[in-house]
């Protein structure tokens, strides 16, 4: 390939992102030109409704999907957590670079954690999936919506409006904001968003010339764990504005996969966990037994009231 173009959102860290995934290319193919197209999706363009209202994180993706079905561009680079698990037809996940840390961290103004506020506090997040497991863990905080990219939320909180945010860890680290984590939450108390933590490439699945950029760039562990997760969401037929999560690693010295999940209603009184385990290679079948035993408990119940 002479060139490679790379449509992504013009978000700071989305430019971030897409500019990691140039520099893989071109340590792996020097001479291959890469250009990087910034576009502006309708979630970007409307930061005052809800993501449910919107239709879910799927409005992050939408305009990099169309200008690689109208040939504006090669591939789409995206954090995997915004990517639906239903793609348009003919476009696939093609490859997943290596996963950065998975969790949810806390940023709190007094550099306190959860179990150091008091009563009343006021936590911000445009995520039902987190707001509804952490409420259920500190039922003494309040959680409340709050929508804008990684600058705006922080600001908010700076200025008071919020005794704490929210935001993925993988995010702060990647723009260089590691040092505002007051706590990386553990996956028992906040199950991760499908994909959180990995940077996806999203491509024509018949462009058999981009092969070999996509094997670079791909990481065979993340790719397997992450489309253990996303096989999840696909099952239960859920959106991404839906309290649904699914997050896979490693146990036993690397030698299976563990598979954690928990679904809620839409007001979050009602939730539902399940984990369960399978050898390596078999994240697919892991993920369908445990989607079965999700449905088995009225997960599809809680999905379709919603």
């Amino acid at each position: 390939m002479r060139k490679i173009r790379i449509v992504t959102r013009k978000s700071t860290l989305a430019m971030w992102q897409a500019n990691f995934v140039k520099q893989q290319i071109k340590q792996a193919f020097a001479q291959t030109e890469v250009e990087i197209l910034g576009l502006s999706t309708q979630g970007d363009r409307d930061r005052n409704s809800s993501l449910s209202q919107l239709g879910g994180k799927g409005v992050f993706v939408k305009e990099l999907e169309n200008a690689l079905l109208q040939g504006a561009g090669d591939i789409a680079v995206h954090s995997m957590k915004d990517v639906p698990s239903e793609l348009p037809e003919g476009l696939g996940i093609t490859a997943i670079c290596s996963r950065a840390e998975p969790s949810d961290a806390l940023i709190s103004n007094g550099n306190l954690s959860f179990a150091d506020m008091s009563d009343g506090a006021v936590i911000g997040s445009s995520s039902l999936r987190r707001r509804f497991q952490l409420q259920h863990r500190y039922p003494g905080l309040v959680f409340k919506e709050l929508r804008g990219n990684v600058d705006t939320r922080l600001r908010r909180l700076d200025e008071g409006h919020f005794d704490g945010i929210i935001l993925a860890t993988a995010g702060l680290q990647r723009l260089g904001l590691g040092h505002r984590i007051c706590l990386e939450i553990p996956a028992e108390d906040c199950v991760p968003s499908a994909g959180q933590g990995a940077v996806g490439i999203e491509s024509l699945i018949d462009r058999q010339d981009l092969s070999p950029i996509l094997t670079a760039l791909n990481d065979p562990s993340s790719f397997e764990l992450v489309s253990c997760e996303r096989r999840i969401s696909e099952l239960l037929g859920a959106n991404c504005s839906l309290p649904v999560a699914a997050f896979a690693s490693y146990a036993e010295g690397g030698t299976k996969i563990q598979l954690n999940t928990f679904v809620s209603s839409e007001d979050g009184q009602i939730q539902l966990r399940l984990g369960d385990s399978a050898p390596l290679g078999q994240g697919g079948l892991l993920a369908e037994r445990v989607a079965q035993a999700m449905i088995d408990q009225g997960a599809l119940q809680l999905i379709q009231a919603d």
